[in-house]
């Protein structure tokens, strides 16, 4: 079959939710057995997300390739099962920096570079270059929201492409808002009509809403909608809000949003076999027990920082019938090693995530060292881990004043340390070591356990390395190098044996877990956490009989 485009735009505000809405027509698309990748657009002129600010852009995005990526190809990748890569993420930045390079060489002979057709006809082909492998459906949603002048040049381009595509190969969906005025008592549409206007202003006729909305829409106002925006009435589908995002695909399915699709694309419908992930949302719904994880980072504030350690977490839980209560923990408040013990009192396991800069570095320190200390459950992942081998090296191998070179370069010991091929960089956008790398896991250790395989590939995004010159000084005090690269000369996972779980890695494990497969590194964390709960339950319902005299 030839491939088919959809192509995902949104209005009104930003924030509606566009990704979960592709990621959500990507698996019920994949749970028909079609293959399935998706594409974002974003219409920032950085060329990627790798230098932004978490504050600004959330969570950093790492893909087998190595590319830097925004938060929602992880949504993409989550729910339909599929590996993406580079090609899966385009920025104006990157467009822009691909035709100014073109124009320096001369491609264009000497012809005057415009927004048309220059920049349209970059986004065009990396729209082909993500379709090579020939998927049945390529899912590609434009950043922003309608109106905004940045994104025009892909309005543009996807009102071309789908054209060229040719007719009943293409369609546009249009996300966007329903407002309920709670003064009023009711639903407003006017803001979806004038997000229409302004998209058909561009040339782009949706075919589909989605209308993301508090309550339910009546008929009567679906048919408003359907009126003034040209669109039929059940092709305006209600997207209510939900507790959980893995309950909207089965939402959007009962909406018909998928078959809306398949029927303007001309194929067959089929039933999708969801049965799976309606295990899956009946088990989040659900759950038996609850176990509380602390998360000490350095942007608590904002949970997109960390989103996929918090829906890594969520899959563990899911997996054991557990809900997973977080209790966010900013590092810098754990500089005072007791006001840390009082901040992570109560709390049944602990992630120390990644992250880079020195702010709140000490405070992650004492978190490790109570998680070690107390025998409290623990993940460190990639900073997370370093700063686990920085507490041992102090508290327990007594190297004082042990450090990483990032925080202090004159440290008497540099436990951490530069990759010897990132000495004298002077950028910061792609030069880490980013990607899946081979790791090998250690014969008789936890993680060997849990992942039940001797070989694993995993993605990094780091710069700094366990220094080789401690290794044999920090094994001897009791550390375990459990995870190494295939040439043994990279640490890639430590573990403290005789405690509950205590493992960190070098890597992102977060960025390979799934809603139905959990990672094994967050699997072991919350089995051990809901093991401390059941017991302390238990104990606590323990009749205790009386003695006679």
């Amino acid at each position: 079959m030839v491939t088919k485009y959809i192509f995902v735009t949104g209005g009104v505000v930003s924030s509606l939710g566009k990704g979960i809405v592709a990621a959500s027509l990507g698996k019920l698309l994949r749970a028909r057995g079609y293959s399935v990748t998706i594409q974002k657009f974003d219409p920032y002129i950085n060329v990627d997300p790798g230098t932004m600010s978490p504050f600004q852009h959330g969570e950093v995005f790492v893909t087998d390739d190595g590319a830097e990526t925004d938060l929602d190809l992880g949504h993409y990748e989550r729910f339909t099962n599929t590996n993406l890569g580079r090609v899966n993420n385009v920025t104006s930045g990157s467009i822009y920096l691909s035709v100014i390079t073109k124009e320096r060489k001369g491609d264009y002979l000497g012809a005057t570079v415009q927004t048309i057709p220059h920049i349209t006809n970059e986004i065009k082909s990396r729209i082909k270059d993500a379709a090579k492998n020939k998927p049945d459906f390529l899912i590609a949603e434009i950043g922003g929201t309608v109106g905004d002048i940045e994104g025009l040049p892909f309005l543009e381009a996807i009102r071309q492409f789908k054209i060229e595509a040719g007719f009943g190969n293409a369609v546009f969906i249009h996300v966007t808002l329903v407002p309920y005025l709670n003064a009023a008592g009711e639903l407003k549409t006017k803001p979806s009509q004038h997000s229409v206007i302004t998209l058909r202003s561009i040339g782009i006729q949706p075919d589909i809403l989605v209308c993301r909305s508090q309550k339910s829409i009546p008929k009567a106002e679906r048919k408003k909608l359907a009126l003034f925006t040209s669109v039929p009435s059940e092709a305006v589908i209600e997207c209510k809000d939900l507790k959980s995002i893995y309950e909207v695909p089965l939402a959007l399915a009962a909406e018909n949003l998928d078959k809306e699709v398949l029927k303007r694309l001309n194929i067959e419908d089929t039933e999708p076999d969801m049965d799976s992930w309606r295990d899956l949302v009946t088990g989040i719904k659900n759950p038996k027990h609850t176990v509380k994880i602390a998360i000490a980072g350095k942007y608590t504030k904002l949970s997109d920082a960390y989103i996929s350690v918090v829906e890594s977490l969520k899959h563990a839980g899911a997996a054991v019938g557990a809900a997973i209560e977080l209790k966010w923990v900013a590092s810098e408040e754990c500089v005072d090693f007791e006001k840390a013990k009082e901040v992570l009192a109560g709390v049944d396991g602990i992630v120390v995530p990644g992250g880079f800069g020195i702010r709140g570095i000490e405070g992650k320190i004492n978190v490790v060292q109570i998680a070690r200390e107390m025998n409290i459950p623990f993940l460190g992942l990639c900073l997370g881990m370093q700063c686990a081998v920085i507490e041992f090296a102090r508290n327990v191998a007594k190297l004082k004043n042990a450090n990483s070179t990032e925080f202090e370069t004159e440290t008497p010991h540099p436990v951490i340390d530069l990759l010897p091929d990132q000495e004298g960089f002077t950028e910061y956008g792609g030069t880490l070591r980013l990607g899946s790398y081979e790791c090998h896991l250690q014969e008789g250790s936890r993680v060997k356990e849990a992942y039940e395989t001797n070989v694993i590939f995993e993605r990094h995004r780091h710069r700094y390395e366990v220094n080789n010159n401690y290794r044999e000084q920090l094994e001897r005090a009791g550390i375990v190098f459990s995870g190494l690269s295939p040439d043994k000369k990279l640490v890639e996972i430590i573990e403290l044996p005789g405690h509950k779980w205590f493992a960190a890695s070098q890597f992102h494990p977060e960025f390979k877990s799934r809603p139905d497969n959990p990672h094994p590194m967050f699997s072991g964390l919350i089995k051990a956490a809901l093991k401390d709960v059941i017991d302390a339950q238990q104990d606590s319902t323990t009749e205790v009989t009386p003695i006679s005299v």
